[in-house]
């Protein structure tokens, strides 16, 4: 009888089980840091505007996503390689397959990296034009920008980003088991640079993505909105031209325009792009 419908429950128990110490954690860590080096000093972040929209966000994402995940990845198996059932499934994707799995999980894991973020830093361009813009539009639609804005993003937006990337680099043949690896440093990532800090990190703002870089990119266009679209590696946007970090200066009001019209609650904004 197939243990998959069960390992899949118990998987959805331990990522709720994960994020409520991990919340707690980058919420004492983040309060502490943006009490000394704010980038925009004022109210904290719990009395931001919007919180309990973000808060939803936060325990909803990391739930749709490796439901989406799994599910996108069973189909992917079954398409590709003729994978079919259960037990063949999780033989298949336990320790990866092919070429790419016979590297050393540090090795693996750095390819991810790398190259996730490659292909993320061209779909994030693609969703700032054209019919994308909708979608994404939520994420950038908090004023009040800290390090829990960063899971706010529309289950389209996630789907075409993020969990398509991680299923066609995992299908092409990469270790589920890097996540180990990677899934710690990306929300601790993600988080660090929505957070409310005014850190450049000097030379190494060339290196990784800072709290400053990304802040510039939450700003209007004007501003630097379509700047700095690399969500690890700031090297894609020297390479491509979009990269901004202005000498002596900070940005300030984030947000999306008034007229856009971007409900504030969580079902306002699920809806919102069926809209328009």
């Amino acid at each position: 009888m197939s243990t998959l419908p069960i390992e899949v429950i118990e998987m959805l128990g331990q990522t709720m089980m994960r994020v409520v110490p991990i919340t707690i954690g980058l919420a004492l860590f983040f309060t502490v840091l943006a009490h000394f080096w704010a980038c925009n000093p004022g109210k904290p972040w719990w009395q931001k505007r919007e919180l309990v929209t973000d808060i939803c966000y936060w325990f909803f994402v990391p739930v749709f996503a490796r439901v989406l995940r799994i599910g996108l990845l069973v189909i992917g198996a079954a398409a590709v390689f003729n994978v079919h059932s259960a037990d063949e499934l999780i033989s298949f994707y336990e320790n990866g397959h092919g070429p790419l799995s016979q590297l050393p999980l540090w090795l693996q894991s750095i390819i991810f990296l790398v190259a996730s973020d490659f292909m993320l830093y061209w779909l994030h361009r693609m969703f700032h034009g054209g019919g994308f813009w909708k979608y994404h539009a939520i994420h950038h639609s908090s004023e009040d920008l800290e390090w829990i804005s960063a899971a706010r993003f529309h289950p389209v937006n996630l789907l075409i980003g993020t969990i398509s990337v991680d299923v066609i680099l995992l299908m092409a043949g990469i270790s589920p088991n890097i996540m180990l690896w990677v899934g710690p440093f990306t929300t601790f990532h993600s988080a660090f640079v929505h957070a409310n800090l005014n850190w450049t990190l000097g030379p190494f703002r060339y290196v990784i993505a800072t709290p400053v870089f990304h802040r510039w990119h939450h700003t209007a266009l004007e501003e630097g909105g379509d700047t700095n679209f690399a969500g690890t590696f700031p090297l894609w946007d020297i390479l491509f031209g979009t990269f901004r970090m202005p000498e002596g200066k900070l940005p300030e009001d984030y947000g999306v325009d008034a007229e856009q019209g971007v409900p504030a609650e969580i079902g306002g904004q699920l809806a919102y792009p069926f809209r328009q």
